[in-house]
């Protein structure tokens, strides 16, 4: 923390919100993971250069809106690092102007920032590690490579799924289960033997599918076979010998005259009625 120390008294005038002092915190482990500040605001400009210093002008926004650019200290890689507050938290954004590879960090400023010692550099930081460990973890690009390398597809897919772990709102992907079988508790019953009948409309578990299957119910059945078809209706052996059927109009000779259904009632057109 003595890098920071310096940082800090050397911005010390210029903070005026525990927002700064968020802000000279990341930057300083931007620093520290490699990087250089050449500026601020979006563009370039003809006076960029690397410093471990925050440029003059960079808490100037007053709409609390931060934008710093920085550059790997051995390399060409260029991030834009911007900060908004929102309410009483800061939302870092970071993107990799190469890649175009974006990550973000969502900060509450009274978990690591004493509102009212904003000048005494010993008491304005609390819970340090937790912080240091969300920016290495979740803003700044994985360790373990130099500036500017890109990651590989594993190391892209691994990420994406750490992400979606991450997420509360979504919903986990179902995966076949691995591994053996599991153990009947009666070997002497073949799988799937409970429910079994449900699921077969011919009766040869039993009983068919029905709960309630009026060809089954144990009271006398009328002299309808469904399996000799129906006239004018179901030609024979379209319903197999024994197979559920739910009959889906009278069954015997078709009524004399016309249908019924073919004359409208009376008044059918009278919107009132």
């Amino acid at each position: 923390m003595a890098g920071l120390e310096v940082l800090y008294s050397c911005v010390g005038g210029s903070i005026s919100c525990p927002q700064d002092a968020v802000v000279c915190f990341v930057h300083w482990e931007m620093i520290k993971s490699g990087y250089r500040c050449i500026g601020s605001g979006d563009e370039p400009k003809g006076s960029d250069k690397k410093s471990e210093l925050l440029p003059a002008d960079w808490n100037s926004n007053r709409e609390e809106l931060y934008s710093l650019r920085y550059k790997a200290k051995d390399s060409e890689t260029q991030l834009l690092l911007k900060a908004i507050s929102v309410d009483s938290t800061l939302i870092f954004n970071l993107m990799n102007s190469g890649t175009q590879q974006v990550s973000d960090l969502t900060v509450n400023i009274s978990d690591h920032v004493e509102a009212d010692q904003l000048h005494t550099f010993d008491s304005v930081f609390k819970d340090t590690d937790s912080l240091s460990e969300k920016v290495k973890t979740q803003l700044l690009p994985a360790q373990g490579r130099a500036p500017g390398q890109r990651t590989s597809r594993r190391e892209e897919e691994d990420e994406r799924r750490r992400r979606e772990d991450s997420d509360p709102l979504r919903i986990p992907i179902r995966q076949p289960r691995q591994g053996p079988p599991p153990h009947w508790r009666d070997p002497m019953v073949p799988p799937f033997s409970v429910g079994g009948a449900d699921l077969d409309p011919f009766g040869s578990r039993g009983g068919g599918g029905m709960i309630l299957d009026p060809l089954r119910s144990g009271y006398p059945r009328s002299g309808f076979d469904p399996s000799t078809g129906i006239p004018d209706i179901l030609p024979p052996g379209a319903v197999p010998q024994g197979a559920r059927f739910d009959p889906f109009g009278p069954v015997g000779r078709p009524r004399p005259g016309p249908d019924p259904d073919h004359m409208p009632p009376p008044g059918y057109d009278d919107m009132f009625m």
